[in-house]
């Protein structure tokens, strides 16, 4: 493909009402807003401007009929859930970050994307005459007033395939486009996690040691160590808690830089799960985010700099008890109320707003993400129920299914089998990728 300006670009106001913008060379502009293309390295840069008003969404159509019996392939909006595959054209169907084209005669792929970490959340519509790019610049379930700044939303990069080029290599190479500083790799993340016995109950620091005497067994010198990871269940307040995370369970954990150097002596690498997005215990009820949450469920307000602050030092104290691996899980859900397969064409549920109304969702998640990565240091950060296409780069690890089970073989298939086959291209250009534990328990079958 070749990436040209679009034919039209629509613009979407506080109450979703839609205008057309005017096109002025590659500039489109209606009342108040104005939409502008550039060359961006390799790529299009779509910049938006709103000083005075509100802005929802911003939509780019292009008029170029595809191959018929065209085979699309899609992204997830956070992890997958199964349910990524190449399906014939569906004009309805929802392609979050980018999309891959295979034309089953000729044999050739080709594919558009935007670049890692944008100011919007980005998906293509893909119909038999053309295919369009929705910027979704919302801040919570409303509008964005952004003001005198001037956002780059996305920018657009796009590959062609060879005519004996695989669709995954592709797919890979577009990966490689949208993502051109990934961290280093970690090298190779193996290891335990014990939620797949314990599903965050009634475990104790002997069956967290345990583990980890097991799986330095199992790797027998290797001079790759394996992770000893404690996942939920270490501190009080449920099964998947939120903070503070202040101290371990008491009376069960009450030692935790104890826990993390036991586990270091015996020969594995301290790893631990995290919430960082929720309370369990609350003070002030106006740090929490408006909008949809269940009675039980205290998520923060990732505009609010004192939460900013305390998931800071969260972060620092875990990796200062000595945990070389912290696992931070659940934002995406407390940031929106839904898990990512829950999404579709919108984010969350309509009406509410973050208490900082200026930034758009993606900036508010990308700078919670700098946050985390910042307060770590050296620790390996593994995102779990994160956006990849935002965590790319701020994350050596990120986890790109939903969970896999120690009691059900299905849902492993489902889930990590699933993920593997259609985001193994991001493992090495966006990040390390995980596809989440294979389960060895008495009720998955060994020959699986």
């Amino acid at each position: 493909m070749t990436i040209n300006p679009p034919d039209s670009v629509l613009l979407l106001g506080p109450d979703d009402d839609v205008t057309t913008a005017r096109r002025d060379g590659n500039r489109f502009v209606t009342l108040g807003t104005e939409v502008t293309l550039r060359p961006a390295s390799d790529g299009m840069a779509v910049d938006v401007s709103c000083p005075t008003g509100e802005l929802s969404r911003v939509g780019l159509r292009w008029r170029r009929p595809l191959v018929p019996g065209s085979l699309i392939l899609g992204d997830a909006w956070e992890r997958g859930y199964g349910d990524l595959q190449w399906r014939s054209v569906q004009p309805e169907r929802v392609l979050p970050w980018s999309w891959l084209r295979h034309d089953p005669d000729s044999g050739r792929t080709d594919g558009m994307g935007v670049r890692v970490r944008p100011a919007a959340f980005c998906s293509w519509l893909v119909d038999e005459d053309g295919f369009s790019l929705w910027l979704d610049l919302r801040n919570g379930g409303g509008p964005v007033r952004p003001g005198d700044r001037r956002l780059t939303a996305a920018t657009i990069v796009d590959v062609t395939g060879a005519a004996d080029e695989t669709p995954w290599a592709v797919q890979r190479r577009l990966c490689a486009e949208m993502c051109t500083d990934p961290l280093p790799s970690a090298g190779p993340i193996v290891g335990c996690n014990n939620w797949y016995y314990a599903y965050g109950r009634d475990f104790t620091p002997e069956h967290v040691l345990r583990d980890a005497d097991t799986v330095v067994s199992l790797a027998d010198g290797h001079p790759v160590r394996p992770f000893a990871v404690v996942d939920a269940g270490w501190s009080a307040g449920g099964v998947c808690p939120g903070g503070p995370w202040k101290r371990g369970l008491p009376g069960i954990f009450d030692d935790m830089p104890g826990l993390a150097a036991a586990i270091a002596e015996r020969g594995a690498r301290p790893g631990i799960w995290m919430r960082p997005a929720a309370l369990s215990f609350v003070d002030d009820p106006g740090r929490l985010r408006a909008g949809p949450r269940r009675v039980a469920e205290q998520p923060l307000d990732l505009t609010v700099p004192e939460n900013l602050a305390d998931i800071d030092a969260d972060v620092r104290r875990i990796r200062g008890w000595g945990f070389e691996l912290i696992k931070h899980d659940f934002s995406t859900y407390d940031a929106f109320g839904r898990f990512g397969n829950k999404v579709g064409s919108d984010l969350t549920e309509s009406g509410w707003q973050w208490a900082d109304r200026s930034l758009t969702n993606a900036e508010i998640l990308l700078r919670f993400y700098r946050t985390i990565r910042e307060a770590a240091g050296d620790a390996v950060l593994i995102g779990c129920n994160t956006v990849g296409h935002l965590a790319a780069g701020l994350v050596e690890v990120q986890r790109i299914g939903d969970d896999t089970s120690g009691r059900h073989w299905e849902r492993t298939r489902h889930m990590g089998v699933n993920s593997l086959a259609f985001r193994l291209a991001q493992h090495g250009t966006f990040f390390t990728a995980d596809a989440d534990c294979v389960a060895c328990t008495p009720q998955t079958p060994w020959e699986k």
